[in-house]
């Protein structure tokens, strides 16, 4: 989700009050970032985080979403978003709404990132690689970066790469509930037993995220 911090229109903790609201047990707040804010941002976001934790029952993850960065440089934010104090490291993958450089997508993969959101006509070669490295692709709720979800729907059957449904937040009418993520996921192509294995997905990597 993006706070204010990026082109969010909440502060973080409006944000965390709002989705707790509604209902969710976790987010994670990844603002868009780049060399130009990521030394600003980041670091922001761990503080306030780390204030409200103890007044809050939610789990509120600090993280980033890498965007719009030529791929040659995305290793070295993936790392440096890390060294900050990032828990969860989302590279903006190449959607079809958006001119992503190509390329985007292989490099955030061989960087590390956790999850490569609205990865676009992602090639099976990307998403195998991904699978083998343990990154999740993204099914969005997002319009626009919504276009690909059945592209990257089928590809995922195809190579057994994990997915994670994401809301992408900018704005409170943006959080969804849980029965809108199941039918964003069965509009993606995807059977019932898949739907609840992707739903659980989300939970086990909070828990990852939690031992770490």
């Amino acid at each position: 989700m993006h706070t204010l911090l990026s082109d969010g229109v909440l502060l973080p903790s409006e944000l965390i009050q709002r989705a707790y609201s509604a209902g969710y047990r976790a987010l994670a707040l990844t603002d868009h970032v780049d060399r130009s804010n990521i030394d600003f941002v980041i670091p922001r976001i761990v503080e306030v985080i780390e204030e409200i934790s103890e007044f809050s029952q939610l789990t509120v993850i600090p993280g980033a979403e890498i965007t719009h960065v030529p791929p040659e440089l995305i290793a070295k934010l993936v790392q440096r978003a890390r060294d900050l104090g990032a828990k969860l490291v989302v590279v903006h993958g190449e959607t079809l709404a958006e001119p992503v450089a190509g390329g985007t997508n292989r490099a955030a993969i061989e960087a590390g990132a956790d999850i490569i959101s609205h990865p676009g006509l992602i090639s099976m070669e990307d998403a195998l690689l991904a699978k083998e490295r343990g990154i999740a692709l993204e099914i969005t709720s997002r319009k626009g970066h919504s276009i690909s979800n059945g592209h990257v729907a089928k590809i995922a059957m195809e190579t057994g790469v994990q997915l994670i449904i994401n809301t992408d937040s900018h704005a409170p009418e943006d959080l969804i509930t849980l029965g809108q993520a199941k039918i964003i996921l069965q509009a993606s192509g995807l059977a019932e037993k898949n739907i609840e294995q992707i739903l659980s997905n989300s939970e086990r990597l909070v828990d990852k995220i939690r031992r770490n």
